[in-house]
């Protein structure tokens, strides 16, 4: 292994130009004389007269086909995707009606719990209905453009044509360049405790268009169901609401630009951000400046999740990873998911044929591959051993009636594994490596 490689650095891939608004506004919402306006600013600051960009017929009718093709849960109405499309062109109609009227209602919000992952702790998941989905798309693709027109570049989360790696390779940039002193900060529950007041201020600054503005107060203050309790909460956006990730970013945009204007290296994905700082003096005043901000904005920093790291001695955890020193890993709580799955899809007692076994592993990994390839060349080779040890648990099990003196590692060595089409971490990190270096 080229020592140069042990970890591949996030710069090692090149980065992609991030796409301009002209390559991903809505076509039917946002005409080109618009986003020229948008480019040079619009008079005032403010946008008026957009509703009619949300009921025009083409935008719902796209917003139904985004919503149809993720195929997610009913909602408190129990009508499904499926249901949705057998009526569509009928549904639409009402939507653009009821829109055009004023007088759309949206329906309580079904909460579901569901598994934080590496955790054994559980999140609310807020599910809309179909028809309150599809709303919330055609809002989206009117207000996107202008609010992320606003954001900080180190904005990185749920935003066209930028992903974790980005923000990762960033926060990767600034530690080779000295910035050693890491402020590990958490909101505690983020989502649930946005002051929603405050938050339609910062709407109403940019859109100035009063339906639009009375549409989102409607789905800010729609109601919870869950099992047989409904009420209304005071703060929040309901998590898996289409609208909810534009309008967090949007709320957490001043803290960007206000940490920036103070000279603060801050990487924010959503509302997970680390500070990056040279010394650790620096870094306790960035946590000072941290603290009133939050404390002003009405949210809350964890008490025991917010601390300040020397990256060269300690890790701290970011979308993920494990960062110290030089050296990536998995988080912790991204090594017992990944753990927890693997222990899922190998159980002894499978039925299923070692081929199968493998394809659904393979699949898997693959996937996970794509996203932790960055880590140290160790990792791979770890993880490797501890599934085909799984495996060869599953084959003594199915082989106890015919026993073998000879040890499991000699009976199926690994390369049984490769003919049984099993995907190799170490090796796809192996030719990832190869294909840096120019030889694939």
């Amino acid at each position: 292994m080229d020592a140069k490689f042990v970890t591949v650095p996030f710069a090692a891939i090149p980065t992609k130009e991030t796409p301009s608004k002209t390559w991903w506004a809505h076509p039917t919402t946002w005409t080109n004389r618009m986003l020229a306006t948008l480019a040079r600013g619009v008079k005032g600051g403010k946008w008026y007269t957009l509703i009619d960009k949300v009921f025009d017929r083409r935008n719902l009718e796209t917003a139904a086909s985004k919503v149809l093709q993720k195929a997610g849960s009913a909602g408190v109405d129990r009508q499904t995707v499926l249901g949705f499309a057998k009526k569509r062109d009928r549904e639409i109609d009402r939507l653009e009606q009821s829109l055009r009227n004023g007088d759309y209602q949206p329906k309580a919000v079904r909460r579901s719990l569901i598994p934080k992952p590496g955790s054994a702790e559980r999140r609310p998941l807020g599910i809309p209905t179909v028809r309150d989905r599809v709303v919330q798309t055609a809002i989206v693709h009117v207000i996107e453009p202008i609010l992320d027109n606003e954001f900080h570049a180190r904005s990185f989360g749920f935003r066209h044509g930028r992903g974790c790696h980005d923000a990762l390779k960033c926060v990767e940039e600034k530690l080779d360049a000295g910035y050693v002193f890491v402020v590990d900060a958490d909101l505690k529950s983020y989502f649930d405790t946005i002051p929603k007041e405050r938050l339609l201020a910062l709407v109403a600054q940019h859109i100035a268009d009063t339906r639009i503005l009375e549409l989102i107060k409607k789905y800010l203050n729609q109601s919870i169901l869950e099992e047989l309790h409904e009420w209304i909460p005071v703060t929040g956006v309901p998590q898996g609401a289409v609208l909810s990730p534009v309008l967090a970013n949007l709320y957490l945009n001043p803290f960007d630009h206000h940490m920036s204007r103070q000279g603060y290296e801050m990487v924010r994905y959503a509302d997970d951000f680390v500070v990056l700082c040279r010394t650790r003096e620096e870094a306790e005043a960035a946590l000072r400046e941290i603290k009133q901000w939050v404390e002003d904005a009405g949210l809350t920093l964890h008490p025991t999740k917010t601390r300040i790291v020397d990256s060269r001695v300690e890790s701290f955890a970011f979308l993920g990873y494990s960062f110290r020193d030089r050296f990536r890993f998995p988080r912790e709580k991204s090594h017992v998911k990944l753990m927890d799955r693997i222990r899922e899809l190998t159980p002894r007692t499978s039925g299923n044929s070692m081929e199968a076994v493998c394809e659904r592993l393979s699949r898997m990994l693959r996937g996970w591959f794509r996203y932790f390839r960055h880590c140290h060349w160790r990792t791979f080779r770890d993880y490797d051993r501890y599934i085909r040890t799984r495996l060869r648990h599953i084959l003594l099990k199915r082989n106890r009636r015919n026993p073998e003196r000879l040890p499991a590692t000699q009976r199926w060595p690994n390369r049984f594994f490769e003919t049984v089409g099993l995907y190799s971490l170490h090796e796809a990190h192996r030719y990832f490596v190869q294909s840096l270096e120019g030889n694939h």
